[in-house]
């Protein structure tokens, strides 16, 4: 009833107020006007690729559907190695222990504001410690467009009391074969919103490695399909797209307030998202008794449960039987630039998209064709 990791998860008596809730205590929580989340940066990172331990057959990073399962590869593989300079680490803390006491100052509507909090639960994913720090990893498997800054405060504030080393506050999220990891420290230690970004990177596995060949070669072979009529797509992250799909490959079905209310997706993203999926044969819709529900296809369980590069490929495959983005990347392969959105329009125009007719809406759909056509570029090494 308390959990909100999101600023989207907010219940509308919060929102509607500008309230946001933190624990004080075990079963003691303090409600005010708190700045309480914290925004991710914009990042056009590149992805630095790595090997995978080929000996190990107990963990496999074809098919990560768990918090603990991403940091475990992300262990093993070294990845928090080369992102935290330390050569050598060793798990130390994990899970639910107690913060400690503690007081610390936070942005309100009046002002700082004095919180004080005393042996409140908190809870860390993954700890591992070096010569020179302890570093402390709140992994998530979603992609979202902020984090509650507690979860990284607490451990924070708690172990930097406990040990001399210095404490890095580090954010992970998997999907789709990317780990992407932020640090973060604290300008001031008893300052709540004093967070500050430190670096962020991205890694992914050497196998799942594209070439530009590939690319052109389903760009070339791919069959269009007639348009659907269903609305076209309007989600200007498909990563988005697939990890909404990774989420429904882990249970039978979502219902929209599930996706909402556990997920950072508004009720409108849970929508568009959906409805993208839906456009690309990934997803589909029931209703259920008074509930809307959302369903993997078999072609969509088919293909999440492929390696990561032909899922990569089945994706690309997918997004280029619509003519419409099949003319834009032709376009991109031609001039070595993405088409404008100015540019883009009068190709929409020529194909009989469904239920498309004002200025503005060709406008606002071109950017989701801009979004989809990076992300096939973002596929191939450079």
């Amino acid at each position: 009833m308390t959990k909100f990791d999101h600023r989207s998860q907010l219940p509308t008596l919060f929102a509607d107020n500008n309230l946001s809730i933190l624990p004080v205590s075990r079963g003691s929580y303090i409600i005010g006007e708190f700045e309480t989340f914290h925004t991710f940066s914009k990042d056009d990172t590149k992805i630095k690729k790595i090997d995978f331990p080929i000996f190990l057959e107990s963990l496999s990073h074809e098919n990560i559907t768990s918090e603990a399962t991403a940091i475990n590869c992300a262990f093993v593989s070294e990845i928090i190695h080369d992102f935290t300079c330390e050569n050598l680490l060793h798990p130390t803390v994990s899970g639910r222990m107690s913060s400690s006491s503690f007081d610390f100052d936070i942005n309100s509507s009046n002002g700082l504001f004095k919180v004080g909090v005393e042996n409140s639960q908190i809870e860390i994913d993954g700890g591992y410690e070096g010569d020179n720090s302890l570093n402390i990893i709140e992994a998530k498997n979603y992609i979202s467009d902020d984090f509650l800054v507690r979860q990284l405060f607490y451990p924070y504030r708690l172990w930097s009391g406990k040990i001399n080393k210095r404490i890095r506050s580090i954010f992970l999220t998997y999907t789709n074969g990317i780990f992407h990891l932020r640090e973060y420290s604290f300008k001031d230690s008893g300052y709540y919103n004093s967070i500050e970004l430190v670096k962020q990177r991205k890694y992914a596995f050497k196998d799942t490695v594209i070439n530009i060949e590939t690319i052109q070669k389903i760009l070339n072979s791919t069959k269009i399909i007639d348009e659907p009529e269903i609305p076209f797509p309007q989600a200007d992250s498909f990563e988005r797209v697939i990890n909404l799909c990774e989420l429904l490959n882990q249970k039978d079905s979502l219902t929209k307030e599930e996706i909402t209310q556990n997920y950072d997706f508004e009720a409108r993203q849970t929508n568009y998202y959906g409805n993208a999926g839906k456009y690309l044969k990934l997803l589909e819709r029931r209703q259920i008794n008074d509930s809307t529900s959302w369903f993997l296809t078999d072609k969509g369980r088919s293909i999440l449960n492929l390696s990561i590069v032909d899922r990569q490929i089945e994706f690309t495959k997918l997004i280029l039987s619509h003519a419409v983005f099949n003319d834009v990347l032709k376009v991109y392969f031609k001039t070595g630039q993405i088409p404008t959105k100015q540019e883009i329009v009068p190709i929409m125009r020529s194909h009989d998209l469904w239920n498309i007719s004002a200025e503005t809406t060709y406008e606002r759909r071109s950017s989701t064709i801009i979004s989809w056509i990076n992300w096939i570029i973002s596929l191939v090494e450079e």
